[in-house]
C-alpha cells in the first residue's frame, strides 16, 4: 500500500502529528470506524494515532493496529472531576488535529477547550459550532454506508493537515497475523469438542437493547432451512450460539429448540474479556445477526457474514453495512409493502437459500486453494 506522509513531504504542519479520533458510544459504531482509522493511518503513518472511546469499546480499541493511544471518556454522566480530569488528559497530549466521528457538544466542547488546532466534524447539530473544519453529509438521508462516510471525513481532514489521501485499504480492516485463525479454532475445538474440519455457524440472536431482530423461532426455522438446502455430501455444521450480557438464557433456548431438530448446537461458553470474544469471531466459518456489533466485528475481521435488518431509513442494510469484502456479506430486510420493522415479514427460505450458496462458493474456494 502506498502512502504520502506531509512530514514526509515537508509541508508545513505540526511534526510529529497527533491526531485524536473520538468514536465514543456502541460496539457495532466503533467497528465501522476502523476503515477510516486505516485511512488515517496509510495516509499519514508518521501522525501518533489516539482514540477517545468509553471502557466497554476499549479492549478492542486496544487491539486496532492503526491506533497508538487509547484515552478513556467517561461519559456525559461523570461528574465535573472526571470531565476536568478528561480536559487536562488532551490538553497536555498537544493534539494537532481532532477527528469526531459522531458529534455532541460535550466533546465539540472539550475538543475546543483543550486547544486542537484543527477539529472536524460532521456539519449537523449544533454542536458544529465548537468546530473550524465541518464536512456536510446528511447521514440521515442513508445514501451509503456508516464506513463509508467515516472514511469521507479522515479523507477530509488529511487534505486539511496537507497531506494526500492513500488508496482507499481493503479488507480486513481487523488483519491478524498469519496463523492467528487457525490456532484459535484448533483451541476452540478442542474445549468446545467439535471438528475443526467442519463449517462453524456463529448464530447471535441477541440485540444488545439496540438493534431489531429475529425472533428465536425465527432464527432455528433459519438454521433448519439451511440445513435441509445443503448438499447430501456436503459436511454438516456445528452451530455456535453467541450472547451478550444477559442473553445467555435466551442463547441456551435457541440451542434447545436447533437440537430438537437434530441440529448439532451448542452455546459458546463465556469468554474472559471482550477481546477474547472478538477474535473468538475469527474462527466463523459464517457470522448470522442483527446489526449488532458482534457482526461488525465479525465483519472487520473479514468474516462472512448474513446480517438482518429493519426497513427504517435510519436503520437500513445499506447505511449499516458491514464493512468485508462485498462477496462475503449478505443482508436481509423487511420486503416493499411491510412495516419497517416487521422481521418476521422477511422471507427465511430466500435467506436460507443465499445463506447455502455463500457456504458453498466458500467451501469451493477453500478447496481450490
Amino acid at each position: 500500500m502506498t502512502s504520502s506522509s506531509p512530514v514526509a513531504a515537508g509541508h508545513a504542519v505540526d511534526s510529529p502529528l497527533r491526531i485524536l479520533v473520538v468514536r465514543n458510544d456502541k460496539l457495532g459504531d466503533f467497528m465501522l470506524a476502523w476503515p477510516a482509522l486505516a485511512c488515517l493511518k496509510a495516509a499519514l503513518p508518521e501522525a501518533r494515532l489516539s482514540v477517545l472511546v468509553p471502557s466497554y469499546t476499549a479492549p478492542l480499541a486496544r487491539c486496532c493496529p492503526w491506533i497508538d493511544e487509547v484515552i478513556l471518556d467517561p461519559g456525559p454522566d461523570a461528574g465535573r472531576r472526571a470531565q476536568r480530569e478528561l480536559l487536562a488528559e488532551l490538553r497536555s497530549a498537544r493534539f494537532t488535529a481532532m477527528l469526531t466521528l459522531f458529534s455532541t457538544p460535550r466533546i465539540g466542547w472539550l475538543g475546543w477547550r483543550a486547544g486542537i488546532r484543527h477539529r472536524l466534524a460532521p456539519a449537523t447539530k449544533w454542536a458544529q459550532l465548537f468546530y473550524n473544519h465541518r464536512i456536510v453529509q446528511r447521514r440521515s438521508r442513508s445514501a451509503q454506508p456508516e464506513y463509508l462516510y467515516n472514511i469521507e471525513l479522515a479523507e477530509a481532514l488529511v487534505a486539511v493537515l496537507g497531506g494526500t489521501p492513500a488508496p482507499r485499504p481493503a479488507p480486513p480492516f481487523w488483519p491478524l497475523p498469519p496463523g492467528t485463525r487457525a490456532a484459535r479454532r484448533e483451541a476452540l475445538a478442542a474445549e468446545l469438542g467439535i471438528a475443526a474440519s467442519r463449517p462453524w455457524l456463529f448464530l447471535h440472536a441477541g440485540s444488545g437493547g439496540s438493534a431489531v431482530n429475529l425472533a428465536p423461532d425465527r432464527y432455528a426455522a433459519l438454521a433448519v432451512a439451511v440445513e435441509q438446502g445443503l448438499a447430501p455430501d456436503a459436511p454438516r455444521p456445528h452451530w455456535l450460539l453467541t450472547a451478550g450480557p444477559g442473553e445467555a438464557p435466551a442463547a441456551q433456548q435457541l440451542c434447545a429448540m436447533l437440537c430438537a431438530e437434530g441440529l448439532q448446537a451448542q452455546v459458546l461458553p463465556p469468554r474472559p474479556g471482550l477481546a477474547d470474544f472478538a477474535l473468538t469471531l475469527a474462527c466463523a466459518d459464517l457470522f448470522i445477526a442483527g446489526s449488532t456489533g458482534p457482526l461488525h466485528v465479525a465483519a472487520c475481521l473479514n468474516r462472512p457474514t448474513a446480517g438482518f435488518y429493519p426497513a427504517r431509513r435510519s436503520a437500513t442494510a445499506l447505511r449499516w453495512q458491514t464493512c468485508n469484502e462485498a462477496s462475503r456479506r449478505l443482508a436481509f430486510s423487511p420486503p416493499d409493502g411491510a412495516a419497517d420493522s416487521d422481521m418476521a415479514a422477511i422471507d427465511l427460505d430466500a435467506a436460507a437459500a443465499a445463506i447455502v450458496t455463500l457456504l458453498s462458493h466458500r467451501a469451493a474456494e477453500t478447496s481450490a486453494s
